[in-house]
């Protein structure tokens, strides 16, 4: 009998292991590839003009309507249940469109911000050229 139970915990403790190490390798692989998704290069590779930078960060007349304006004309629903879950449904709309101008507007200014380092950059670099 102490043959088996040797057997029966080397293959416990195998067991173990194996688990183990499938774990951390699931846990590894989504934390890679979490970190790859929210990375944003710095860098765009083949730099944009100044004048067509500034083409991008202005909004089109046609641009895409985030509301549809049949919402404000659909009738308020008879029963309180449902007029509190559209409602809630509403306010979740509102704190998301929200959550987006502010989102928005940091990136505007940090493309602002950009703009002005990328300036300064080539103003250093033209310096540079002429000295030498």
């Amino acid at each position: 009998m102490p043959l088996q139970r040797k057997q029966n915990s080397k293959l416990l403790w195998i067991l173990i292991g194996g688990l183990s190490i499938l774990v951390v390798l699931f846990f590894a692989a989504q934390w890679f590839f979490k970190k790859n998704e929210t990375s944003v290069p710095l860098v765009d590779p083949q730099p944009a003009s100044i004048p067509a930078l500034e083409k991008t960060t202005k909004p089109s007349a046609s641009s895409q309507q985030l509301v549809n304006e049949d919402v404000l004309k659909q009738p308020v629903p008879a029963q309180e249940s449902l007029a509190k879950e559209e409602v809630s449904k509403l306010n979740d709309i509102h704190h998301q469109l929200q959550d987006q101008e502010t989102t928005l507007k940091a990136q505007h200014a940090d493309a602002d911000q950009l703009i002005k380092l990328k300036e300064e950059q080539v103003k250093l670099l033209e310096a540079q050229v002429k000295q030498q």
